[in-house]
């Protein structure tokens, strides 16, 4: 005995197979059935329908098109006492979710349905939110403490382009250390990979650099603001060079962003023309950098998260490392580092390799979460980022700040939120 419910499921028709577990007959039914197909995401709450015998009757698995098992959530009994006439009759639609199923998910035979998936579901989501939680605060720990470190090597040793380079070494070494002892599995690249790559290296390495320059003349809370307005350049770049439409409320949401970085930057006590086109150059880089990453992705060999910052890093350095030694050379940074340690002593030593070692993680950081997280959430937590580094830096260098210049910055990071809203 059998029944046949047709859904459409990600654009492709499913029939969904009926188990014949119950000794009369099924009760007639037309089903909306409306799966949320989203195969990274599991619902956190059940939709209740009503109905008591469906869970009984109907399979709880079914197959998308694109060949992954998802699984319907129940139809939990709202104690109707429903006799078996024709649901459509009554005018009821049965409504439930989907998510992708794993070997996890199978429920024996005597245990209630309606006890055992919903606490399931909520241990799952309760331990995603943990698992985000996490990235969040390791993310923004790392990337507070690097500012922090990044600021002090460069108020004693004024040299951004070695600054820049020793970052990206000390980063590769720890990759190839990870490597060669199996701590972390080496990456499975190929030509294509690295063809795919040196664009976005190069303008890595563009902007990690503008970055640091800009870091080296103007305060780090200055710094920050002024590369909040990354999102304008990334409208402009897209709809002028790339052909994009956006809604009108993206466009919108960039009055607040380039009003506040002006106000910003208009009102700054210790202004340097250096240290703002730094950060502009840097904002202007990191926008190419993302739109390389994703044309990159789609050819060679795909490479997770934290193996891909690596090869970019080592991409990077190799790029970087001659251009440093033209601008700067080995006799500046001798006579800088001799005095450096001679002001600052012993500690400057640590304090270059913590700025290093701590630039590297919080990057690896944020690219394993792109692994784990949505863009959405991302984009969120990258603006919350920039709040704790403009808040840590201004309590621990006693920047001088005016209300006005606050106001600015406030403007441009709420700006940028509405921008990560609006492009949703």
């Amino acid at each position: 005995m059998s029944a046949i419910t047709k859904m459409m499921l990600g654009g492709v028709m499913c029939k969904p197979v009926i188990a014949e577990r119950r000794s009369g007959p099924l009760p007639k039914f037309r089903s909306q059935i409306n799966l949320k197909h989203k195969l990274s995401e599991k619902p956190s709450s059940i939709q209740q329908c009503g109905l008591t015998s469906l869970p009984c009757a109907l399979d709880r698995k079914f197959i998308n098109g694109y060949g992954r098992s998802l699984k319907l959530t129940p139809c939990l009994g709202l104690g109707l006492g429903l006799s078996q006439r024709p649901l459509r009759k009554r005018g009821l639609n049965v409504e439930a979710k989907a998510y992708e199923a794993s070997s996890s998910d199978y429920v024996p035979e005597g245990v209630s349905q309606e006890k055992a998936l919903p606490e399931e579901s909520t241990v799952q989501t309760t331990a995603q939110r943990l698992k985000i939680g996490g990235y969040f605060f390791v993310w923004w720990t790392l990337n507070v403490i690097f500012n922090i470190y990044n600021k002090k090597v460069l108020n004693a040793f004024p040299y951004p382009w070695l600054t820049s380079t020793l970052s990206l070494a000390v980063g590769s070494l720890m990759m190839l250390l990870s490597w060669a002892t199996r701590i972390a599995e080496a990456p499975d690249t190929d030509f294509d990979f690295w063809k795919a790559l040196a664009p976005v290296a190069v303008a890595h390495t563009i902007g990690h650099v503008a970055a640091t320059v800009s870091m080296s003349k103007v305060a780090v809370s200055f710094t920050h603001i002024i590369k909040s307005a990354e999102p304008a350049f990334s409208v402009i770049v897209s709809r002028f060079l790339l052909g994009e439409s956006f809604p009108f409320s993206v466009y919108l949401s960039l009055v607040p962003i380039i009003g506040g970085c002006a106000l910003a930057a208009a009102t700054e006590l210790n202004f340097d023309m250096t240290g703002f086109m730094g950060a502009m150059i840097s904002n202007l880089a990191f926008v190419f950098r993302n739109i390389f990453s994703k044309k990159g992705m789609k050819t060679g060999k795909s490479v997770g998260g934290m193996n891909y910052y690596a090869c970019l890093s080592m991409a990077s350095l190799v790029l970087l490392t001659p251009f440093a030694f033209a601008v700067e050379g080995p006799q500046a940074w001798a006579a800088g580092w001799q005095e450096a340690t001679k002001t600052i002593g012993p500690h400057f030593v640590w304090w270059v390799v913590a700025q290093s070692v701590f630039y590297h993680l919080y990057n690896q950081v944020s690219y394993m979460s792109l692994d784990q997280i949505s863009p959405l959430t991302f984009s969120i937590g990258n603006t919350m980022k920039r709040v704790s580094v403009i808040a840590s830096s201004i309590i621990i260098f006693h920047t001088p700040i005016r209300p006005v210049n606050a106001l600015g910055a406030a403007i441009a990071i709420l700006g940028t939120f509405l921008y990560s809203q609006a492009k949703q």
